[in-house]
Formats: structure tokens, sequence, C-alpha cells
């Protein structure tokens, strides 16, 4: 696909240093990955990128999680191309959305922090996306714990024996567009700096991860087996984050949550994390089944 010089191919992980140099030029990004993940997302996941010559001028990255459903990872464009970002990323969907119709999606998901300042959220409501949730941010200042939680439960740094049981975990405790399969759990523990399964008389009965950038802490998943509930391990797994963030000397802890999830409402509010003004959101385009084609 080319106009002029300009042309759209896919991204491997040959790109990575196109990708990084645009990150660290430009301001006009959005990226649901930390470093560390970038490589694996390239090797794992379909992208593209808008190259002039050989210079890329912008790029577009997916998660595929679990078909039928996938998440845009990443989009940016270069500082000079800022005023044709929108045009940038109408080309870029129409040469990835059929790689991802063909590998089974046909839900694509997008998330923002903020429903009022998202510069992408226009854009993809013109594009064809749809509301389909609202989040709720929450932040802790400190590292002050309620509780330690159920003492009984052994907190240990996950294995790779552990994937089938916390997949079982991840269908049990989330619909399939939060659902992690067993490829995104291993990268999860390639590229995070923290990763554990609580286990209580010998079975794993739940996990939680985070990562730290800049000086922030990010609590990305909580989850415990519903069989499990209401026997502290939820508040285990908190305390045992909190204290991670502390020796890390996080700033600020920071986390979403789905707005009607308020059985973690309360668990989070408990342990003193404070619900930010701002609201977060998911939009979502319903992708023809490449069948119908």
């Amino acid at each position: 696909m080319q106009t002029g010089s300009q042309q759209v191919r896919p991204l491997t992980s040959c790109d990575l240093a196109h990708i990084q140099k645009l990150l660290f030029f430009s301001d006009y990004v959005y990226q649901r990955f930390t470093p560390q993940e970038l490589p694996l997302l390239l090797e794992h996941y379909p992208a593209c990128g808008l190259f002039r010559a050989e210079q890329l001028e912008s790029f577009l990255l997916s998660q595929s999680l679990n078909p039928p459903v996938a998440w845009i990872g990443g989009f940016g464009v270069s500082w000079g191309e800022h005023r044709q970002a929108f045009e940038h990323l109408e080309r870029l969907l129409d040469y990835l959305e059929p790689d991802l119709q063909a590998r089974g999606v046909t839900q694509l998901y997008y998330s923002g922090n903020d429903q009022e300042q998202d510069w992408l959220r226009t854009p993809l409501l013109r594009r064809g996306f749809a509301p389909h949730s609202l989040l709720y941010a929450y932040d802790k200042f400190d590292y002050q714990v309620p509780t330690h939680g159920n003492q009984a439960v052994n907190v240990r740094s996950v294995h790779s024996s552990d994937l089938e049981a916390l997949c079982e975990i991840e269908r049990l405790c989330f619909a399939p567009l939060w659902r992690y399969d067993a490829l995104a759990f291993a990268d999860i523990a390639a590229t995070h700096p923290y990763f554990v399964v609580a286990e209580l008389e010998g079975r794993i009965v739940g996990y939680q991860f985070n990562t730290v950038d800049e000086g922030y802490g990010y609590l990305i998943r909580i989850a415990v087996h519903p069989a499990f509930s209401g026997k502290g391990i939820g508040a285990r797994l908190m305390a045992e984050a909190i204290s991670f963030f502390a020796r890390a000397r996080v700033r600020r802890i920071m986390l979403n949550t789905q707005e009607d999830n308020r059985r973690a409402h309360r668990l989070y509010e408990w342990f003193g994390f404070v619900r930010m003004p701002q609201r977060g959101f998911i939009l979502c385009k319903e992708l023809p089944s490449a069948r119908a084609f």
C-alpha cells in the first residue's frame, strides 16, 4: 500500500529500533506497553508501520489476548507528521484490521485513561468504535495497609508450570475481553518485575502482577479463584503488592478498574486507594468474521 514515497508494511522485531526512536522523539504516542514488553509485542502480535523511505513515520501495535478479542496496544506518529496523525491512524487500521480478522479477531478494543482528554477517542468513534464501558482510576500515596490478609496463604513467584491454573482463574473471573492466555502470561512473567501466585493447601487460588515506570507503581491485575472468595486471599495479595511498591520506593501506586466492579472498589478503598476524578473508558469495534468475505 503506497502513496507517493510512503509505504505501510508489517512490523517485526527487526523494526524495534525504529519504534524506540519514534517513542523517544515524539509526544504523539499512545501505549499500553512498557519498554520491556515492546520486543515481545513485535514478536507475538500483528503490527504495522508507515514508512517514508527508511524512516518510520507512524506505527500501530495490537495485543491479541484471546481471539475473538484483540486490543490496540500502541499508536504513535512522528513529530513532523503529527498534524496528519489521524490520517496515519486510518491508513494503519485499514492495513491491520484484515490481518486481525484472518486470525479470528471479531472485537477490537481500545482503552483510554480520561474520556474528557483522550486524543484518540474522537477519531476512533468516527472509525466505527463504540463506547463499551467506563473505568475508575484509583491512586495510593503511602504504603500503609489495614491488614496483611490470610497468613496461611503462601505467596511466591510465578513458575512456568502455573500457567494452566492461571488460565483457569482467568476463565472463572473475567469476561473474554479481559482474559490473558498462556502466551500472554509467559510474556508478563518475562517482562514484569513482580508476578506472584497465591497458594492455599497446595492449590493456586489467586495471582497478582505489577510494574514500575519512572517512579510510579502500576497495580495491573489481582485475581482470586471464586471458590476461595472471602478467605483473605485478595487482602494477602494486596498487602504483598504494596510491600513490593514500598521496596521500589514509588511515589504513587495507580490502578484502573471497571466501574461496576464494586467488590474490587471496596478492597482498594479499604487499602487506602483514593478514587481520582477522571474516568477511563473502553471502546470496541465489531469486525466482520473472516468467513464473511
